[in-house]
């Protein structure tokens, strides 16, 4: 019995193509005969929702690589079917494969909006920027139809509370409203994920995302509107996307982005196993090169856990695109400046049926 079910074909649509095994469940899926219960339409057409109403909504972030003291995250697993997501591994957690279920069984915080409210509203609160994703995207496609980052963009109107947003969906534009209101107090960011310009290489490795051009016209919405935003060139993934970066800065800083960042690609976990399986099956004769660099920039390995180095790499390789993106960099942003968030206006409102007192 193989521990990691595979199909024959390649499933259109979806960026992880098996169900790897659960570590925490004694049992997993098997595809050891063609009349099986499940088949491979039945992983790669549907998505399914669970809703939830968990006890806490905002996240505390301990790790040193990573510019941000808080997170929330409305749903759990991401549609977009990104195949090198890091949020992978933590769909175990909820009793789900990192693979096709990370991208097709989607957990929904139904009460995230009230859960933010109630955060704030506690006297050990303190003023500080939130980020809205950082593990799954805040705008992925189920948003459209569940519209909690909405509700939780007016929760951090209604206090006043800065806020931080990563995404690479254009349905961020329905909620420009919201936006430029924060905005108007220097309470938010938008950071745009552009990984690749190459329809191509989006298509299979961002499935269920919106392509390079619309996210470049995502920055110009927001900018044209006044509201902050960057890009984000994450991850690079050397020998496949690398070679983008100057590309990429150059385009996000003509659509209006003020700043730019980068990550380099880890494969932790299962999602070594879900990524070597996928670039085999789609671009095999890149594959050994581009795992080989991904090693050489991790140590000799597809993994990386060291604080300070896990996100940049170390090695050849990465420095040479640490170097290629400092100069495209400086090249692209001469004379932006990063913006600064507004942390002075946290205000309270009134409870219902009480004066505010003054």
């Amino acid at each position: 019995m193989d521990k990691d079910k595979k199909f024959g074909d390649y499933i259109k649509g979806r960026g992880a193509q098996i169900v790897t095994a659960n570590r925490f469940l004694k049992t997993h899926y098997d595809s050891s005969g063609l009349d099986g219960i499940d088949s491979p339409d039945d992983f790669s057409k549907s998505t399914r929702y669970f809703v939830e109403n968990p006890k806490q909504i905002v996240n505390k972030v301990d790790s040193p690589d990573v510019f941000l003291d808080y997170s929330v995250n409305p749903y759990q697993g991401c549609e977009h079917g990104c195949i090198y997501c890091y949020a992978r591994n933590s769909h175990q957690y909820w009793g789900f494969s990192s693979g096709l279920d990370f991208e097709q069984n989607i957990i929904v915080k139904q009460n995230a909006p009230q859960l933010l409210r109630e955060f704030f509203d506690k006297n050990s609160w303190r003023p500080a920027t939130i980020a809205v994703s950082g593990n799954t995207d805040c705008y992925q496609p189920c948003e459209s139809k569940f519209k909690l980052t909405r509700g939780l963009l007016e929760v951090f109107l209604e206090y006043k509370n800065p806020v931080g947003i990563i995404t690479k969906n254009a349905l961020i534009a329905r909620d420009i409203d919201l936006l430029k209101e924060l905005a108007k107090d220097n309470l938010v960011h938008v950071m745009v994920s552009i990984t690749t310009l190459d329809e191509e290489l989006r298509r299979s490795m961002e499935p269920r995302t919106v392509s390079g051009k619309k996210r470049l016209e995502i920055l110009s919405e927001l900018s044209e509107n006044g509201i902050p935003c960057g890009v984000l060139v994450a991850p690079i993934i050397p020998g496949l996307n690398s070679m983008e970066i100057p590309e990429i800065l150059n385009a996000a800083s003509q659509a209006g982005a003020v700043n730019a960042g980068y990550t380099m690609v880890r494969l932790n976990g299962d999602i070594a196993t879900l990524f070597q399986d996928w670039i085999e099956k789609t671009f095999p004769d890149k594959a050994q090169k581009v795992l080989s660099q991904i090693a050489d920039c991790h140590g000799g390995s597809l993994q990386d856990n060291r604080f300070g180095i896990r996100m940049r790499g170390e090695g050849k390789v990465a420095e040479a695109i640490r170097q290629l993106f400092k100069i495209s960099y400086a090249k692209s942003f001469q004379g932006k400046k990063a913006h600064t968030l507004n942390h002075s206006l946290f205000k309270r409102p009134p409870k219902h049926g009480q004066m505010e007192l003054f």
